[in-house]
């Protein structure tokens, strides 16, 4: 097809503003799916996707749009609203020349609309802005446009208004996306450029890899080489999504699709490398991606009857069709062998466990999640630390780093006040105050990424009544007076309930956690110790006391001595137990580490 009728753009919004709805009305205008086969979220294939109702996986697909008389071709990427999913984002981004930046017309600009623009400007994208949701009764389209104009610096005279739920305004969208979209530069004669902005695994067919083609024209046959890696691999099949996987010979400058070219595993193949023709490779490889950030990690462990075995298959089963978290292999003393894992956020990490339980299905305990810290020591040597097991000796540390955030909190103006309260609660940072109209403010933070990691966001749902949003990056590592915080069942430090803490809070939360853990454990036939320490010191302490049976109920009378033996020889037994006996830690104990503070 002539390039100029090539539409390259993807959908971003906050999430929850529409995009996978508008995706099916753009997917019904051009005919692609037929009216018996359409159902809500089309390019959602996950069942945990369809199950929340959010997209985790970017979508691709190619569709046929008629627009007076003529046929264009609209590659189109659906993109996750949420802000652990936002590298899929930007890989999304770097494979379009547009972008359509969907706002919910009840709820104006949020948190990770601003975050999408921007990345959207820095992808130098061409952006329609469209006000979506125009159909409800509590909708204020033109306030939304105004305020889309006053937060993002788009002309508000460029919005595009639609009700992706009813179609209202589709048809609008799509001449504006011909209108305003550019078509894709690059040169069909030119040396083959290619690059991957996405993969997923196939038993049978080995990796299949989502492409841009941006110079030259894949052939199916091609001999090709992997720029990164190094390697040629002869191509079997290329296609394209509509939105099934449908083959075709060639892939021209300009277009999408995917490749299959018996590419056995996915660490054969890095996203955003570079595809170029073995036999006249192109001189230089496209700019790539950066890798994720892993900055969330948690060792999951088999959970009784469980086998270690099934737990490694699969967590390399689920890391094939996902790239962006790790793991490898963990020991415990209390929990014994497992798999030290790292996500994006708390919401993949949710996910994958999810995964593991319906797709594999495993069960696993699963220890409180943490973040990475920096560790410089006196030789100078800087360590990254993902767990508080893994700290060195305190006398080999010269300083300890913990990552800090930058939060865009957008917020009611009554709720500033709370809002405000709360940052300080977590070592917050105040920077700046924006308002975005009359009656919604936008506060800009600084936090500990470990103070806002676990319950932040529930917290500032609560005290803005539910109409507050956030959006972070990580920004730096600084140092801080930190503490590792150790947790001892028994005098035994169990490493997997360790934390890392400031100093100035390490006392409090090691009380609190004694009286969470001392909930969850049960009562056995012996005393159990639990203690709360820092270094050698001893900060917090509680007993579980034993289960009594009374030893002496069949002694009615005579010598008094024959009590005494019984309760000497039940205390003989007790301690005898305590030496041998071992303490069951429930998987809700792990969890206690990092729950919200009464």
């Amino acid at each position: 097809m002539d390039r100029s009728r090539i539409r390259n753009f993807s959908i971003i919004a906050h999430i929850d503003h529409g995009k996978s709805t508008l995706a099916d009305r753009l997917l019904q205008r051009a005919g692609a799916v037929s009216q018996r086969d359409l159902r809500e979220q089309t390019l959602d294939t996950m069942e945990l996707e369809r199950e929340r109702g959010i997209t985790i996986k970017a979508s691709a697909v190619t569709i046929d749009m008629e627009v007076d008389g003529q046929t264009y071709m609209f590659n189109l990427i659906d993109t996750p609203g949420h802000v652990d999913f936002h590298y899929e984002v930007d890989r999304a981004m770097a494979a379009c020349d547009g972008a359509l930046l969907l706002v919910d017309a009840t709820q104006g600009v949020q948190a990770q609309t601003v975050a999408n623009a921007y990345a959207a400007v820095a992808n130098d994208l061409e952006i329609i802005p469209v006000v979506n949701k125009i159909d409800l009764p509590s909708a204020n389209p033109e306030d939304t446009a105004i305020e889309i104009e006053s937060v993002l610096g788009i002309s508000a005279d460029n919005v595009q208004f639609v009700s992706a739920k009813s179609g209202e305004g589709v048809e609008e969208l799509v001449r504006a996306v011909v209108a305003h979209l550019p078509p894709p530069q690059g040169d069909p004669a030119a040396p083959l450029q290619a690059l991957i902005f996405d993969s997923q695994y196939n038993d049978y067919r080995g990796v299949i890899c989502y492409l841009r083609v941006v110079h030259g024209t894949l052939r199916r046959g091609q001999k090709i080489l992997l720029m990164g890696r190094g390697r040629e691999y002869l191509v079997s099949e290329i296609g394209k999504f509509r939105p099934a996987m449908t083959p075709c010979d060639e892939l021209a400058a300009g277009e999408t699709g995917y490749m299959v070219a018996s590419i056995k595993t996915l660490h054969d193949v890095t996203v955003g490398d570079t595809i170029t023709d073995a036999l006249a490779p192109a001189s230089e490889p496209l700019p790539g991606y950066e890798p994720p950030q892993l900055m969330v990690f948690c060792d999951f462990f088999p959970s009784s009857g469980e086998n270690y075995d099934d737990l490694r298959e699969a967590l390399e089963k689920l890391s094939l069709n996902d790239s962006s978290f790790t793991f490898h292999p963990q020991h415990s003393d209390a929990l014994g062998p497992g798999f030290r894992c790292g996500f994006l956020g708390l919401l993949h990490m949710e996910i994958v466990q999810e995964r593991l339980e319906r797709e594999c299905g495993v069960n696993v305990v699963q220890t409180a999640p943490s973040v990475t810290y920096e560790v410089e020591l006196v030789t100078g040597e800087v360590q990254r630390v993902e767990a508080a097991g893994d700290l060195p000796d305190a006398n080999k540390i010269r300083e300890l780093r913990e990552p800090w955030i930058e939060m865009q909190i957008i917020t009611p103006d009554e709720g500033v006040g709370n809002v405000m309260k709360l940052a300080d609660q977590r070592r917050g940072i105040y920077k700046r105050t924006e308002y975005l109209s009359p009656t919604r403010v936008m506060l800009t933070y600084e936090f500990p990424f470990a103070e806002v990691l676990y319950d932040f966001y529930d917290k500032l749902k609560s005290v803005t009544r539910g109409y507050g949003t956030m959006d972070y990056h990580i920004v730096e590592f600084r140092p801080g007076d930190l503490v590792k915080l150790d947790i001892m069942v028994n005098k035994t430090v169990v490493d997997a309930l360790s934390l890392i803490c400031h100093r100035s809070i390490a006392d409090r939360r090691g009380r609190r956690f004694l009286i969470k853990l001392r909930r969850e454990i049960g009562r056995q036939q012996f005393e159990i110790r639990l203690q709360a320490a820092i270094g050698s010191k001893i900060i917090a302490s509680e007993t579980i006391k034993p289960y009594r049976k009374n030893v002496t109920a069949k002694c009615y009378g005579g010598d008094v001595t024959r009590k005494r033996k019984l309760l000497e020889k039940q205390k003989k037994g007790k301690k005898r137990m305590k030496t041998v006996g071992s303490v069951d830690i429930p998987q809700t104990a792990f969890m206690t580490v990092l729950q919200p503070e009464d």
